[in-house]
């Protein structure tokens, strides 16, 4: 049996805000975007073809979804965007007007920093040292 996490949900205030976001400012893909019905649409990014794991963009329909935006982790790094090349994608979001909550750190680990998406989702942005 093979098993993997195939879509994450992120809840968004709007569908087109967000696509132009995620594919301008942090240059992923848009793979599909599907209308569903007249309010609901199927919108999946990912930062690459190669991607595994698909972000499914997913639009607040009520006050309890539209309270989550921006919060759906409790204000904690929520995702991760792993980098071959840490400072051409940090130097990049820089000019593109990417809010950085934390600078660049070089931990045992690798080189990262939080950035903040166009609703205030933490994320971290990383690119883990070679073994």
């Amino acid at each position: 049996m093979s098993r993997y996490i195939a879509h994450i949900a992120l809840v968004v205030k709007d569908y087109d805000e967000a696509i132009e976001f995620y594919t301008q400012k942090l240059r992923f893909i848009l793979i599909e975007d599907r209308i569903l019905s007249e309010t609901k649409r199927w919108v999946l990014i990912a930062p690459d073809e190669q991607a595994q794991c698909f972000i499914l963009l997913a639009k607040a329909v009520n006050d309890e979804q539209k309270q989550a935006i921006g919060n759906q982790s409790g204000k904690r790094v929520f995702l991760f965007l792993n980098t071959d090349d840490f400072w051409r994608d940090y130097h990049q979001m820089l000019q593109l007007g990417i809010t950085f909550a934390r600078p660049p750190l070089e931990e045992e680990y690798g080189t990262v920093a939080v950035f903040e998406d166009l609703y205030g989702n933490l994320w971290d942005l990383i690119q883990h040292r070679k073994k």
